[in-house]
């Protein structure tokens, strides 16, 4: 494999990705933004904004519990959520290839009208392009929104209030998006459902309650494993897991111990990780009484020890250090 081309590994959310991500970075001036987080959040004349983009490749365009339109507007609302803002406005970008069935477009438009209703937020602009027959795979969907966010909120993107002592409480299952697509790719027979689902309603209760809450993500490409190891770097302290108090359904369990996946690495799209100093149980209770949040769970702390590493205490009592892989375990599921 030549390191001078690009190939599927660099978009796998792990490593690769993130020295893809280097390149960009290099060239790109952050503009004032705060940098690196899933949305660029900065002041404008009437307040703080934030804003973000996303594009969405998932192969096949529908999988159980939800479809590429669904999945495009969750994703965005969910990146702008997750950095304190209340998502607002969406814009929304086709490539369709030749060939595509009309009929099928109106089901993914449509999908996509009915999760921004539910997520409260307006499409607002969007632009459409058509390429010949096998430039694209059906159809690839780029969205982008803007949201508000209260100056006490600002930094929740960022990791630079956490602390050791925290909590990462979660808000349930892990894994069941990526096994969901697998499972319809390889026709599996199984009740795996993807947790596709837009967060901000449940992230906006829980800042509501107090303000405990430190750091926010969601765990999408590269899973639970991506975004904890990247915070521990980031903020140079230690993270300590508990296997046992990681939400994993059993048939999600049992179909990665027979592939051989592992959960920590697999993607979601409706999980959001919360890290929150003293106050966290208020948090947990409210994200337990959230339909989105009832198998929410506190999984682990921020350490002073085995700093910028994240570990994981196993159900049989060791330890084991987890890393993100340099390459991919499932391809384009978003």
């Amino acid at each position: 494999m030549s390191l001078n081309l690009v190939n599927m590994d660099h978009g796998s959310g792990g490593k690769l990705t993130q020295n893809l991500i280097k390149i960009f970075t290099n060239y790109f001036d952050n503009n004032g933004s705060e940098s690196m987080t899933d949305s660029a959040v900065f002041k404008n004349n009437t307040g703080i904004s934030a804003f973000t983009t996303d594009s969405y490749v998932i192969n096949p365009l529908d999988f159980p519990g939800g479809d590429i339109g669904k999945l495009a507007v969750c994703g965005t609302v969910n990146d702008l959520a997750v950095s304190g803002a209340v998502p607002m406005y969406l814009s929304c970008a086709f490539i369709l290839e030749e060939g595509l069935e009309i009929e099928k477009l109106k089901e993914i438009v449509k999908s996509m009208a009915e999760t921004a209703k539910r997520a409260n937020v307006k499409i607002i602009t969007g632009d459409t392009k058509v390429v010949e027959k096998g430039a694209c795979d059906r159809m690839f969907i780029n969205t982008a929104g803007v949201g508000f966010l209260e100056e006490k909120h600002r930094a929740i993107g960022s990791g630079i209030d956490v602390k050791a002592g925290d909590k990462i409480l979660i808000n349930g299952n892990i894994g069941d998006h990526g096994l969901a697509v697998l499972s319809i790719r390889n026709s599996f027979s199984n009740t795996i459902k993807s947790d596709c689902a837009p967060l901000n309603d449940l992230i906006k209760s829980c800042l509501k309650v107090n303000n405990s809450i430190n750091f926010m993500r969601d765990a999408t490409r590269g899973g639970l494993a991506a975004v904890l190891t990247e915070l521990a770097d980031k903020v140079n302290l230690g993270i300590s897991l508990e296997e046992k108090s990681i939400p994993l359904a059993e048939n999600t369990r049992g179909l990665c111990e027979f592939l051989g996946f592992d959960p920590l690495h697999l993607a979601n799209e409706g999980k959001v990780i919360i890290v929150a100093g003293e106050g966290w149980e208020d948090i947990l209770e409210v994200m337990k009484s959230h339909p989105l949040g009832i198998n929410s769970s506190v999984i682990g702390t921020v350490v002073e020890k085995h700093h910028g590493k994240l570990v994981l205490k196993t159900e049989i009592g060791g330890n084991r250090i987890i890393d993100i892989p340099a390459g991919i375990q499932l391809p384009r599921i978003c």
